[in-house]
Order: C-alpha cells, then structure tokens, then sequence
C-alpha cells in the first residue's frame, strides 16, 4: 500500500469487557470481522484480548479517510453489537484522517479520550503474502 502524508490511517481500540461477557463478546467480535472482510474497506483487522484485565484491543488499518466513512456507514449493526458487551476506553488514531473524519472524531473524544498522532514517516508491506497463525509470514 503506498504511503503518503495523510494514509493509511490505523486505529487502535481499547475496551473494557463488560463483566460475564467474554463469550459474547468474542462472539459479536468474530461477526464483526467476518462481515469486514467481506464487505468493508479496511486492509486489517485485528482483535486482541486480555482477559485477565478485562480488556480487548483492535486495531484497523484503513487505505485513507473516505475508507473509513465507508467503513462507518455501513458497519454500524456490527459495530453495535460489539458494544453491547464492552465500552471504549480509548481510541488512538495513528496518520492524518482529513477535516471531516477529524471532526467526526473529537465528536467522539466528548465522550471517550481520543488521540491523533501525525504520521512521520514509514511503510506498509501487506500484499502478497498472507499469515500463519503463529504470526510469520506465509505463502501468497
């Protein structure tokens, strides 16, 4: 994926798991990626859990502002069932989102600590080879 000043843009999610709710949370956690990858604009997804602090993080990893709009739009029953078994405690957005998600987001940071870094500099080496599931490399 090329990188310019303003793309990609990754976010990373931590929530607290609502108490009782690891199973269900999982759950709603796997639908959520699934219908992703299927019919949403992110080039990664990824959910993490700690369970024994009772939080879980995810990280997307979005081509440039307009795919997280699209994302948003047409994700909202997922993302909402995921919601029902935790509460964001914070979101670190990591690039340059333009005005308009920017604004999006410190509607946001009303409501939860939100945090934007500014790219400096880097790449993105995704295409081609896929991942085991013990986190190497694959092949393509």
């Amino acid at each position: 994926m090329p990188s310019t000043s303003d793309a990609p843009v990754l976010f990373h999610n931590t929530m607290r798991v609502r108490e009782g709710h690891w199973a269900d949370f999982r759950l709603a956690a796997e639908r959520a990626v699934r219908f992703t990858e299927e019919h949403a604009p992110q080039v990664m997804v990824e959910f993490f859990s700690d369970e024994e602090n009772m939080r879980a993080h995810s990280f997307q990893l979005y081509a440039d502002s307009e795919s997280i709009r699209t994302h948003w739009r047409i994700s909202s029953d997922h993302i909402g069932g995921v919601m029902e078994h935790c509460s964001v405690e914070r979101l670190d957005v990591y690039g340059r989102p333009d005005a308009g998600v920017a604004a999006s987001l410190a509607a946001f940071g009303r409501d939860l600590p939100v945090s934007i870094h500014p790219r400096i500099a880097g790449f993105t080496r995704l295409g081609g080879a896929g991942w085991t599931e013990q986190g190497r490399p694959g092949p393509a």
